[in-house]
């Protein structure tokens, strides 16, 4: 019997490149389309390569290394692209690609204040979500510039429900200027009252 040498790190098989990627990234295995996602995040080309294969891919374990590539690339085109499925109907490519945005935020300071001032209120709710992955201070700070200007009430609702976490003395001003905004909102009203009372006993040191 023939001995059979062990391959050396010469002859590992190569990397797929660009085209190999986009082929196996239509393939009918999923199997093949997952190692394929999995390819791009070191792939050049990678990211167009996948946005044009997420919108309709249905295997949710492809969809998910497809949105962790993209999160690896951590470029300006990945985060575009990341960006334009939060628009999506489809509320399982919404959630991939804000998962994959809690991983890109933090590394790109850039990225969650363009999302909180994006045109569509839709995409702003969603974002206020992602501030959860900040340190307290930052996220309090990009929520409150979201409060002092935000026209839109389900926007604020969802930035004031962030802030009922990681809120600070620093909002308390803003809350206030919001709650008199929205007077005639119940629950505007409410919901602030709650998130003031929580930030205001936090601050109090505790009497011995």
């Amino acid at each position: 019997m023939p001995l059979v040498r062990k391959p050396t790190g010469d002859s590992a098989a190569p990397q797929p490149d660009s085209a190999e990627v986009q082929r196996l990234l239509a393939s009918a295995n999923p199997d093949e389309r997952w190692a394929a996602a999995r390819a791009a995040a070191n792939v050049v080309g990678g990211v167009s390569a996948i946005a044009a294969a997420l919108p309709t891919e249905h295997d949710q374990r492809v969809r998910e290394a497809m949105f962790t590539s993209l999160a690896r690339h951590d470029t300006t085109e990945s985060a575009d692209a990341i960006v334009g499925l939060l628009r999506s109907d489809s509320a399982n490519l919404r959630t991939g690609a804000l998962d994959a945005l809690r991983i890109m935020v933090g590394a790109r300071p850039g990225l969650l204040p363009r999302l909180l001032s994006d045109k569509d209120a839709d995409v702003r709710i969603l974002s206020c979500e992602l501030a959860r992955s900040l340190p307290d201070v930052e996220a309090t700070r990009l929520l409150c510039v979201l409060l002092t200007a935000e026209q839109e009430i389900n926007v604020c609702a969802a930035a004031i429900d962030v802030l009922a976490e990681v809120g600070s003395g620093e909002a308390l001003d803003t809350l206030r200027e919001c709650a008199r905004r929205f007077g005639d909102s119940p629950f505007i009203a409410f919901a602030i009252k709650t998130v003031t009372a929580r930030i205001t006993s936090q601050s109090t040191p505790n009497r011995g």
